[in-house]
């Protein structure tokens, strides 16, 4: 399973080289949420999404919510 962090607003995912994407696969994994979290209350968005992708597939499920420090 991928643990990815979404932009609520965008639904972009954030890339390991800390810009935005719209492909899953180009997305930065996280090891659990916890990382994800503390991840993306560093970046320059608003509302975020915490999302699981399992492996092969294109569904997601929402792992948890937040908000980061904004622009």
């Amino acid at each position: 399973m991928n643990i990815l962090i979404e932009n609520a607003v965008t639904r972009e995912f954030l890339a390991s080289n800390g810009l935005w994407t719209k492909l899953s696969s180009q997305g930065a994994s996280f090891p659990d949420t916890r990382a994800a979290q503390t991840a993306a209350k560093r970046e320059p968005i608003g509302k975020f999404n915490i999302v699981g992708q399992f492996a092969g597939t294109e569904q997601f499920f929402n792992l948890d919510r937040g908000s980061g420090k904004g622009v």
